[in-house]
Formats: structure tokens, C-alpha cells, sequence
């Protein structure tokens, strides 16, 4: 067996500082990565909270006594679960018709999240969620 002159040259310690390469050009990958799945996790957490928003905002106006009362219970309702959440104006629309005793009310909640913005990715990113909640015979009266 014929050993190559290169392979002969070589001594145990001449692949010092490969690592250090190695450290180097992974660690910002690695960075990257972490970072884009804290920004999705983000996204995740925002899509949980429009949620409960939303189903908050449609009981909350469900109960009141008029359309108005309703809207603006609805809208207060939404804009304290997502105080913390959104970085723009919270959003709240009925897309349910009128607001007579047996039907339904429906509010469609929609804001801006943070999301990608934390990794410098100027995207907005605007999510929406909707909410039936039938309105209540025994609303409030008064």
C-alpha cells in the first residue's frame, strides 16, 4: 500500500483552529434559526390571543342592551385582551346582520402583530379572527 506524500506531511496538530471555522460560520445560522422560530412562536401566540379576543368581543357584545352598547363593549372587550399583542389599532367589525333577539352576533377582530418585525423584516403582518356568540334573551335591560 502506497501512503500519498501529502498524507505523510501531515502531523496531528495541523487542523488547529477548524473548529474556531467551523464556530464562526455556524453560529449566525444557528442565531438565525432561533430567531425566526421566536418570530413564528410570536405569530402563533398572536393567532391564540385574536382568538380569545374574538370570542371575548362577541360575548361581550351579545349581552348588552343595544346595537351601539354592543359595538362599544365588544370593541373595549377586544382592545384589553390584546393590549399586549398588537403593535397597531385594534379592529372591530359585526358581520352579522342587525341585532334583533334570536340571532347571532358576529364580530370579526383583526390588528397588526409583531412577528417578523423583531428580525428587522418590515412585513406587516395583520391577523383577523371571528367570533359567533347568540345574543342573550335576558339582556341587560337598563
Amino acid at each position: 500500500m502506497t501512503v500519498s506524500p501529502s498524507l505523510k506531511s501531515r502531523r496531528p496538530g495541523d487542523d488547529r483552529g477548524l473548529s474556531t471555522v467551523e464556530v464562526v460560520i455556524l453560529a449566525p445560522v444557528m442565531i438565525l434559526f432561533i430567531l425566526v422560530l421566536v418570530a413564528f412562536g410570536q405569530l402563533v401566540d398572536g393567532r391564540g390571543a385574536l382568538d380569545g379576543a374574538a370570542r371575548d368581543a362577541a360575548r361581550a357584545g351579545s349581552i348588552q342592551k343595544n346595537h351601539a352598547l354592543a359595538m362599544a363593549e365588544a370593541k373595549k372587550a377586544a382592545e384589553a385582551n390584546l393590549a399586549d399583542v398588537c403593535s397597531g389599532p385594534v379592529s372591530v367589525v359585526q358581520t352579522s346582520q342587525g341585532f334583533e333577539p334570536d340571532t347571532i352576533f358576529t364580530v370579526e377582530v383583526s390588528c397588526q402583530v409583531r412577528g417578523l418585525a423583531m428580525l428587522g423584516l418590515d412585513i406587516p403582518t395583520t391577523l383577523s379572527a371571528s367570533f359567533s356568540s347568540p345574543l342573550d334573551p335576558f339582556r341587560r335591560s337598563a
